[in-house]
């Protein structure tokens, strides 16, 4: 399994990396700090697309509501569920997201066995 985490913070991506690899350490990671670097990744041909896209809303320069129209008016893109990680709380935000085609809306947990178990819940791990 691929994971690409487009977020222009390095330490959620770490937090998120550690956490991920705690729920399994075979996923492999791709790291994008922002919009356009994740777009020229998946636009390539040659690179092997990802599985789950976890994107961060709130970037400089393209953000993530950008991103995510972008991703999804790409046939070869379409199909990969995008998981919208942010601050955010904002339920009309998230409908509007979800309607452009986001598979999920989730608050960027701060400890980490929150985001253990918000992995966990996206890649389907059953957990009491």
């Amino acid at each position: 399994m691929i994971i690409l985490l487009i977020d222009d913070d390095e330490d959620d991506r770490k937090l998120f990396f550690e956490a991920t690899a705690e729920y399994d350490d075979t996923i492999k990671y791709i790291a994008a700090a922002d919009a356009r670097e994740a777009l020229l990744y998946l636009k390539d041909a040659a690179n092997v697309l990802p599985d789950f896209i976890f994107l961060d809303l709130r970037m400089p320069g393209l953000n993530g509501e950008q991103c995510l129209i972008e991703i999804k008016k790409d046939p070869r893109l379409a199909a990969i569920p995008v998981i919208i990680y942010t601050t955010s709380r904002d339920e009309k935000e998230s409908a509007r997201l979800k309607g452009l085609g986001a598979a999920h809306f989730m608050s960027k947990p701060v400890l980490p066995d929150d985001v253990y178990y918000m992995v966990s819940f996206v890649l389907g791990e059953k957990w009491n």
